[in-house]
């Protein structure tokens, strides 16, 4: 089979995807590592760009559960490259949203937060194309993903519009599962606003996840052990989030019995540690509450065994969530460890753990600096390499002296003309007598005049037209789109634009002039040079007729000699003549060569 052939079957790598990342999201580091042995070799024999990006991205979970943060990264980028060379689809937008789940696993969340953008972006445009789930699992990873960047309203949509979407499709496994979801997105939002004291809002999400985990039920459909188990933690949470703390508290305390004697997974028996001690933690609440409302003598003790048993899972859960990699629960843990042995009276143990809450976030912060470091140093070496990629490119292709494009860059754009395209001129000025201002002055002096000339051809030239410094006194001025005619009138614009200006402040005795040399290229079927090479010949045999018929004129094919600017010519006279005395009149200028200072004004 050659690599990215159209020989791949994508029906077993699509089932192995599947089955890689169930174990992902189900945190098992060793079920994963199982199968991605199985499936590794299948994923990297394909050649083809969204398998290259799978194979890389389940890669950089793997060295994720092994801790190396850096084998991670490089495989994020690997799979982020080739991601770029597949089209937009939700097959892209599932990737990029497990990406970012890995992203911030690995706490670089910048990095996260990038692509959990993109794969927002993408997963939105594509909601009003067929359902796929491909689309609705880009919804379920975009969920998780924001839940850990603390962006649990984001997080909550998203599983909401994933569950709108599996709601279209024929497999009960993706509803019950985008159910599941949206039932402990909703519980975990509740937990939050119930943190921050509004407890209406708390209970209102809380039975949103309640209604949730009841739809889910209901379907006929029976999911894993794991998956019923973790359903039923959801249901109890969010039974204690709405108030039903004792209806809540024996189903809580059978299924994580349960989880534990069956070995239902680390990640697992850490949630349910977790919600049971938050569940416990509230009954310790409110019994020392009434308890202490009723003079009972013995309200701290009681308050002081159920607070010891919640700090002792909260310990348990800490260490599940630390070993897992879930940085964002140990954190919670820590906080909450802290938060439940200063309510028991155990002040030096609480300081202990807010302690440690403060190093682990302190931790985490840094490690966001230090991303945001790198970037930063990342993008001024970037910036210094395209400095000295753009004054190399100046320096290549420009005259130091003038600051015109030179001859290389000239031959550049003159080998990129379309002389199939219409006509284009191209005029060849020289400095009359330049040789007598360097031998009778100085080397000084003829550089300033050549700066003077280069600056008066820019100025007084046509928008568009382009200027560039051939060799020694010799420049060229490119006529883009322009016939003969046109060209002629342009260029003597330019020649009586040098005799005119004011030469006194460079001390030289005699005024500067330019002969100028014009040559037009048509299009195939007429008569005229069909190259560049040909069509500066041709002006460079112009200019040296210009020399010869005594300087400070223009020539072109079909034009005599054209003299300065004098009395009005006889009715015999010659086409320069004619365009000599139309510049210097003041009758009004036909449409199309009317020339300001600022460009065109046709």
């Amino acid at each position: 089979m050659t690599p990215g052939s159209e020989a791949v079957d994508p029906h077993p790598l699509e089932l192995a995807r599947w089955r890689l990342l169930a174990t992902s999201d189900a945190e098992d580091a060793r079920a994963f590592g199982d199968e991605f042995a199985r499936a590794e070799a299948s994923f990297a024999g394909t050649g083809q760009p969204q398998w290259d990006a799978w194979s890389s991205a389940f890669t950089a979970r793997a060295r994720l559960f092994d801790t190396d943060l850096d084998g991670a990264a490089q495989a994020v980028a690997v799979a982020r490259a080739a991601l770029e060379r597949c089209p937009l689809s939700a097959e892209r937008a599932l990737a990029l949203a497990y990406l970012a789940h890995v992203e911030v696993a690995a706490d670089r969340f910048d990095a996260a937060m990038h692509l959990a953008v993109d794969a927002s972006l993408l997963a939105d445009q594509l909601s009003g194309e067929q359902p796929t789930r491909a689309l609705h699992q880009a919804h379920h990873w975009l969920s998780l993903a924001l839940t850990r960047l603390d962006l649990e309203e984001l997080a909550a949509a998203q599983s909401l519009r994933g569950s709108r979407v599996a709601q279209a499709l024929p497999d009960l496994a993706d509803r019950w599962q985008l159910l599941r979801l949206c039932a402990q997105q909703h519980a975990e939002l509740a937990q939050t606003v119930h943190r921050r004291g509004d407890e209406r809002r708390s209970r209102e999400l809380a039975a949103v996840a309640l209604a949730c985990a009841t739809s889910a039920r209901e379907l006929p459909w029976g999911p894993p052990e794991a998956d019923e188990d973790l359903l039923a933690v959801i249901t109890a949470w969010a039974m204690t989030l709405s108030g039903q703390l004792d209806e809540a508290l024996a189903p809580l305390r059978r299924v994580r019995g349960r989880v534990e004697a069956d070995g239902g997974g680390l990640w697992l028996l850490g949630y349910a540690d977790l919600v049971l001690a938050r569940l416990l933690f509230r009954l310790c609440e409110l019994e020392a509450g009434r308890e202490a409302a009723a003079g009972h003598p013995r309200a701290a003790g009681a308050a002081g065994t159920t607070g010891g048993e919640a700090t002792e899972l909260l310990v348990a859960a800490a260490g599940a969530f630390a070993a897992v990699g879930d940085r964002r629960r140990y954190r919670q843990c820590l906080l909450e460890l802290g938060q439940t042995t200063a309510v028991t009276g155990h002040t030096a143990e609480a300081l202990y753990w807010l302690e440690a809450y403060r190093a682990e976030t302190t931790r985490a912060h840094l490690r966001g600096r230090e991303l945001w470091a790198e970037m930063f140093v990342r993008r001024s070496r970037l910036r210094e390499a395209e400095r000295q990629t753009a004054v190399l490119r100046r320096h290549a292709l420009e005259d130091p002296l003038t600051g015109l494009g030179n001859r290389r860059s000239a031959e550049r754009r003159m080998a990129e003309l379309d002389f199939d395209g219409g006509p284009v001129s191209l005029a060849v000025v020289d400095v009359d007598g330049f040789k007598a201002v360097n031998d009778g002055h100085s080397h000084l002096h003829g550089d300033a005049v050549l700066r003077r000339v280069a600056g008066l051809l820019r100025q007084h030239s046509r928008t568009g037209d382009e200027v560039y410094r051939w060799a020694g006194d010799e420049f060229l001025v490119l006529l883009p789109a322009t016939a003969e005619p046109q060209a002629v009138v342009a260029m003597e614009r330019l020649r009586t634009a040098v005799t005119e200006a004011d030469w006194a402040g460079l001390e030289i005795n005699d005024p500067v002039t330019v002969s100028i040399g014009v040559a037009t290229a048509a299009p195939d079927g007429v008569a005229g040079p069909h190259s560049w090479q040909a069509l500066f010949d041709s002006a460079d045999l112009h200019l040296f007729a210009a020399k010869r018929g005594g300087r400070n004129r223009v020539r072109a094919a079909s034009a005599g000699a054209t003299l300065p600017p004098g009395p009005t010519p006889p009715s015999d006279a010659s086409v320069d003549q004619l365009v000599a005395e139309v510049l210097g009149s003041q009758a009004a200028r036909p449409p199309g060569w009317a020339f300001d200072d600022s460009g065109v004004a046709s």
